[in-house]
């Protein structure tokens, strides 16, 4: 792009910098930073009559929503340099907001420049999934930007998604983020057992079936985690899954564990167990063997 042509437009006073296409109703400042072109945006924004909040008609985004999507940087701080910027502005598609969008990308730098302005709200959840900046993060795996979210105090560390009841513990330990794991055990306000709304199973079930020994020994050593919660899908407690799956080292952690009264242990290493059904159906429900 000819830099010296942007300039000659914006030196005439019959010029609008506001004036937006007819396609997708972006306004040169949104082009420029959906395009990564950081002298043109660096341009149209030392304008007083640049609105930096006009969306697109098409899908509601905004110039931050595609910097900090796409992880642009210096388009990204020199925007939030603006006291004008409204951070919090989400997309009409799925409305999430550019703090959403840069977590779930990992980008630290974007994430780190909008949770130093006082007016941004971390917690906000999009209408897709109902997942906040944090449970994104998580769920990728992006270690230091959970950190950096963390750290703000009106972050709520047990908020779950609104589709599957899934909260940023349950994403680490079902997919074996062992360092995001240990981040968010650390903070006492964490509530470990708190399962999702699919399948009723808390971060202990989904580690112990998946065979992440290493979370599964982090969970275990809070007192408050409790070894027994079963399912509400299977009916099936965290030895189970870990018995069912051959996981015996994590089997063998979990029947260490004070307060574990194991409905029964079936002896390791098989992985596939079943036992008979009660020759007597009369016979109390108490007394029968359950099938895994």
């Amino acid at each position: 792009m000819d830099m010296r042509v942007v300039r000659i437009l914006l030196e005439r006073n019959d010029i609008n910098p506001n004036k937006a296409d007819t396609q997708y109703g972006r306004t040169p400042l949104s082009w420029a930073a959906k395009k990564g072109r950081e002298g043109v945006a660096r341009m149209l924004l030392e304008r007083n009559d640049v609105d930096p909040n006009i969306a697109g008609t098409l899908d509601g985004q905004t110039p931050l929503w595609w910097a900090t999507r796409n992880g642009y940087q210096t388009i990204t701080r020199i925007m939030l340099e603006r006291s004008d910027i409204n951070p919090n502005k989400a997309d009409t598609e799925y409305d999430r907001t550019p703090l959403s969008w840069a977590a779930e990308s990992g980008h630290k730098e974007a994430v780190e420049k909008l949770l130093e302005r006082s007016d941004v709200n971390p917690d906000t959840a999009d209408t897709q999934y109902g997942r906040t900046p944090l449970l994104w993060a998580a769920q990728r795996g992006h270690e230091e930007v959970v950190e950096m979210l963390l750290k703000r105090k009106d972050v709520d560390p047990n908020i779950a998604d609104t589709k599957h009841g899934r909260t940023s513990l349950w994403w680490a330990t079902r997919n074996g983020y062992q360092a995001i794991a240990r981040i968010l055990l650390e903070r006492r306000d964490i509530n470990p057992n708190k399962a999702d709304t699919r399948c009723g199973r808390t971060p202990l079930s989904w580690a112990a079936e998946s065979g992440h020994e290493s979370v599964v020994g982090m969970l275990l050593e809070r007192n408050n985690v409790d070894p027994n919660l079963a399912d509400t899908q299977y009916d099936r407690t965290p030895l189970e899954w870990a018995t069912r799956n051959g996981h015996e080292r994590i089997a063998t952690l979990l029947r260490e564990r004070m307060g574990l009264v194991p409905r029964y242990a079936p002896s390791l290493p098989s992985t596939e167990l079943s036992f008979p059904e009660p020759s007597d159906p009369s016979e109390p429900p108490s007394k029968r063997m359950r099938r895994f």
